[in-house]
């Protein structure tokens, strides 16, 4: 990193919010005398920490070529004042912090944002506010609701990642200004770092709303997702997806196949393009995806190394994300962040490509059939998948019992390393189990392209009034090693997204579809593509405890007979976006 100029430092600026409460931010700018747009990351994980400064975007480097990087804590967390509650301030609080900054003697009153995960919340919520002197954000594995695809997704309440990211990083991170303000004594903190270090048993704990480690106030707004299972007022304010038509900003936004918020990530990109308010704000989205994990910027994502090119550093985002700066903020019109719509790393063979557009224009939706005997039980059983549409087969079934979930193996998960690795592990232990279904191709003759949305249509009854069913699409290489790619999860009352519960009847078979998400991987030949059918994925979703009850306030549980149809009328699938080279 070469410095081309002095750099100023100011501690603790004070900025105002409107309702009295003090945030408080470091700056980092230009020695000399000028004024200079603004770069803002709004945090709750501490302004001061080395992630904060060198993290998406290294902090000295940016001022070292003209900017003004501004580093705030988040209303109510570490040096701010007033209290922390997700997501709700960040539009008020995020206008108020960016015309601030915008006002400064050494602004030029352009002002862009950056950051990863909440704190690409706080860019979307803050350009949902209308701020005028905002001019770009650099949005990087974050969401576009706060409802599916964070706290719950496809009906099912993201157990794992709620708890994991209440109980570490924002309760106990936060443990100084929190113990202050509910004036909370050592055995508090006690209980929440005995909680922190046994997670297991917090995540069997029943009924979930009873579990008692947030309580007292220290993460209310944990309990609060937890009573809101469908998308009512409580999301619908919050909400970015719908109203991407109000956003004027264009946005590079980065996201990683294996992360936690790469549903969210794409939408952005793609409801952007769509319905952004202006026509800049349109054509000023890029989308860049790299076979990245949540908070790991180098080449492993879980236990599969993706080689040195496909590592952040590498790829350079610290220069992309300036070159974007560069050409919103300071109208430096030939730089491009990259130079294309959108750029992704095709997973398989391992190497970055342009495109023009997301989905892919040449890729076909092919639809992949699973057949059996009845028998695709475990990695033991009879299962195929392939083009051919099923005739009259005997149906698929197994037992789920919630006293027995299928454990998590990897995936997109967040935020705890110890109990929950996310990324790429080998899936044959999962495969093992009677009560996941196995259907494979047989070996690839040639190599076979997969880049683009992934959803499986499953034809099923249950023998419950309430249950999941899940989905995961694996790459399974000579050797055997299963490779997670994506998955998916649907809950059986809220079949139908953003509508009311609706139980269904036991034993009728239901149409059920499950959204995998998106990938990019080119199947090797000798490679196999497979998928596996369960009802469970714990603890990255909470159990469906088979009775229909209040979600969070069952105690009760009772097993399930799953059938999976497989036929000439119920013909299950999945749909592959083929690209042919």
């Amino acid at each position: 990193m070469t410095i081309k100029t002095s750099i100023r430092f100011d501690q603790n600026l004070e900025i105002p919010m409107r309702d009295g409460t003090k945030t408080y931010a470091d700056v980092f700018r230009p020695a000399a005398d000028g004024k200079y747009p603004v770069l803002m990351t709004r945090t709750p994980y501490d302004k001061s920490s080395a992630a904060s400064r060198s993290g998406p975007l290294d902090a000295i480097n940016a001022a070292s070529q003209g900017y003004a990087v501004v580093i705030q804590d988040v209303r109510g967390r570490y040096s701010s004042g007033g209290e922390f509650y997700t997501f709700v301030n960040e539009t008020d609080d995020g206008f108020d912090s960016i015309e601030w900054a915008a006002e400064q003697s050494w602004a030029t009153g352009k002002v862009g944002m950056y950051g990863a995960s909440y704190v690409g919340a706080t860019q979307w919520l803050a350009a949902k506010s209308g701020a005028p002197s905002l001019a770009a954000i650099v949005p990087t594995v974050t969401a576009s609701d706060y409802h599916e695809g964070w706290a719950w997704q496809g009906g099912a309440f993201e157990l794992g990642f709620n708890l994991s990211w209440s109980v570490g990083s924002l309760a106990h991170g936060n443990w100084n200004n929190l113990s202050d303000q509910l004036q909370l004594g050592n055995s508090a903190l006690e209980n929440l770092i005995s909680s922190k270090d046994n997670l297991k048993p917090e995540f069997l704990h029943l009924p979930l709303s009873e579990m008692q480690v947030l309580k007292n106030g220290l993460a209310p707004y944990y309990y609060d997702w937890l009573s809101h299972p469908e998308y009512d007022e409580y999301w619908q304010s919050l909400c970015i997806q719908d109203n991407h038509d109000k956003i004027q900003i264009p946005a590079l936004n980065i996201g990683g196949w294996h992360d936690i918020f790469l549903g969210g990530t794409i939408r952005n990109f793609t409801g952007m393009q769509s319905s952004g308010a202006n026509q800049s704000a349109r054509d000023g989205q890029r989308l860049l995806l790299g076979p990245w994990v949540h908070g790991n910027t180098g080449t492993l994502a879980g236990s599969y190394n993706y080689g040195t090119s496909s590592s952040r550093d590498k790829e350079n985002i610290h220069g992309r994300t300036l070159s974007f700066f560069d050409k919103w903020l300071k109208g430096d019109t030939a730089k491009e962040a990259i130079d294309k719509s959108v750029r992704i790393f095709v997973m398989g063979i391992n190497q970055w490509r342009d495109e023009e557009e997301w989905p892919l224009a040449r890729a076909v939706d092919t639809k992949f059939y699973l057949h059996s005997n009845g028998g695709a039980n475990s990695l033991r059983g009879d299962g195929i998948l392939s083009q051919v549409t099923p005739s009259d087969e005997p149906p698929d079934s197994y037992h789920y019992n919630p006293q027995f979930p299928v454990p998590t193996a990897g995936g997109g998960l967040c935020c705890d390393d110890v109990f929950m690795k996310n990324g790429v592990f080998d899936q044959r232990p999962i495969e093992q189990r009677s009560d996941v279904l196995v259907y494979s191709t047989p070996p690839l003759e040639e190599p076979l392209e997969v880049t683009g949305p992934i959803s499986v249509t499953l034809y099923a009854s249950t023998t419950a009034a309430d249950t999941d069913f899940t989905a995961k699409l694996v790459d399974v290489d000579a050797s055997g090693f299963a490779r997670n790619l994506t998955d998916g999860i649907i809950r059986a009352r809220f079949r139908n997204p953003r509508h009311p519960a609706s139980f269904i009847i036991p034993g009728e078979v239901i149409e059920y579809h499950i959204d995998l998400w998106s990938t990019s991987n080119v199947f090797l030949r000798g490679h196999q593509v497979r998928i596996e059918i369960s009802s469970s994925n714990f603890p990255r979703f909470d159990r469906n405890l088979n009775t229909g009850g209040e979600i969070g306030s069952e105690l009760e549980f009772v097993s399930a007979l799953q059938t999976i149809h497989h036929s000439s009328e119920f013909g299950s699938h999945v749909i592959l976006p083929i690209v042919r080279n």
